[in-house]
């Protein structure tokens, strides 16, 4: 059920707030945090496949589970959007935003950052390649990380050699876009009305449905924004630009209505969606490309408007939503560490099927979840309950 008590309590975003709080979102968020990780479960499998010159690279099973990213930054508008539009006329100030949003996110970063190192010198400090990278190279690495500075493609602390912008922990690349959100949305968006919204919102609309369906990348799927050329930088910047402002429309038009069992018809299509197989076609357009914008632009707000109505959950399906949210962001971000060391694994024992590893990809799995929960309660919520504090007396 949607509470709508007048101060309700957050403990791990560290702060109240006077508003309703979407906790079928929250369950959302998870659910899609957990396909994400079984989608880079079958990445492994292409992924090695391809380093060893077996396969197209084409992942077999959870195909477009990357699109899960998209329904993150489609949630962060829409989040952003209800929770803060209406606070700038209340003496809500910049540096108030700036600051909630790193203490909300930063913490994780740093984290995972450190996660990810320790991985990498597990695996042996060494290009996908082979070849040995120093350990002051790796440090680079983790201090650029922790800055969120990201690598070029080639650069000396690119120390896993396929081009990823935070190669000690590559989904980090959508922090960095997510961070980009923020800045934007602080500065600028915020105070557009909702009519000037609408308008740059179509505009990106129109300027991701050209990348998908003209297949802008090249590879007939619109996983970009994780490696720092033209194509991925501008594409990722769409890629996150248009969810994150229409979330934000969202959350300024959201009309509600009762629907029942809103929770599992939108998991069971989530992941149907990320369960078809790859498209082939690009003539006369991409057609990959055109199912992925109908599932960006059309079927992801479907998602969220159903999400954000059913009031329908009982104490027990709260309980799981908040559980799902609040491991949301930290499996998001220490998962990906691990999943390296399958890779590796995976790489070295030419091991190219679900069947073939399974108990190595199910303690994989299970490890990142217990990561998750023991980094979100012994750091990530104390961390930020002492940042608040702090910040809090030094006004």
């Amino acid at each position: 059920m949607l509470h709508t008590t007048q101060c309700e309590k957050i403990p791990a975003f560290g702060f109240a707030d006077t508003k309703p709080h979407y906790e079928l979102l929250d369950g959302l968020r998870g659910v899609a945090a957990l396909l994400v990780v079984f989608h880079h479960i079958f990445e492994g499998y292409a992924f090695a496949g391809s380093i060893n010159g077996v396969g197209d690279g084409i992942i077999a099973h959870l195909n477009h589970g990357y699109l899960a990213v998209d329904f993150f930054f489609l949630l962060s508008g829409f989040v952003i959007g209800y929770a803060y539009d209406d606070r700038w006329q209340r003496g809500f100030t910049l540096s108030d935003f700036f600051r909630r949003r790193l203490i909300r996110l930063h913490p994780m970063v740093v984290f995972g950052a450190v996660v990810g190192l320790v991985c990498f010198l597990l695996q042996g400090c060494a290009h996908w390649d082979g070849s040995r990278v120093s350990v002051s190279m790796a440090m680079l690495a983790l201090l650029a990380a922790m800055f969120m500075i990201p690598a070029w493609p080639g650069c000396p602390y690119e120390v896993r050699g396929n081009g990823e912008m935070f190669p000690l922990n590559g989904p980090a690349w959508s922090l960095f876009f997510e961070y980009i959100g923020n800045i934007l949305y602080g500065l600028l968006v915020h105070r557009l009305s909702t009519r000037m919204l609408t308008a740059v919102t179509a505009l990106l609309g129109v300027a991701l449905v050209w990348m998908t369906v003209g297949d802008f990348v090249g590879s007939g799927m619109f996983g970009v924004g994780w490696t720092l050329d033209g194509v991925n930088f501008w594409g990722g910047l769409v890629r996150m630009l248009f969810p994150y402002s229409l979330g934000m429309l969202l959350s300024r038009r959201f009309r509600p209505v009762r629907v029942r069992g809103a929770f599992w018809l939108a998991t069971v299509v989530m992941a149907a969606l990320f369960m078809v197989p790859y498209i082939p076609g690009k003539s006369p357009v991409c057609w990959n490309g055109v199912y992925e914008a109908v599932c960006i632009i059309i079927v992801f707000p479907v998602l969220l408007w159903l999400g954000a109505s059913d009031r329908t959950a009982g104490k027990r399906q709260t309980a799981m939503f908040r559980l799902l949210g609040d491991l949301s962001y930290p499996l998001y971000i220490v998962h990906y560490p691990l999943f390296y060391l399958f890779y590796s694994h995976l790489i070295h024992t030419g091991t190219y099927t679900l069947g073939q590893s399974l108990g190595y990809a199910s303690l994989t799995v299970a490890g990142s979840i217990a990561l998750a929960w023991v980094a979100l309660h012994f750091y990530d919520i104390p961390v930020r309950r002492w940042l608040t504090t702090l910040t809090k007396k030094s006004k």
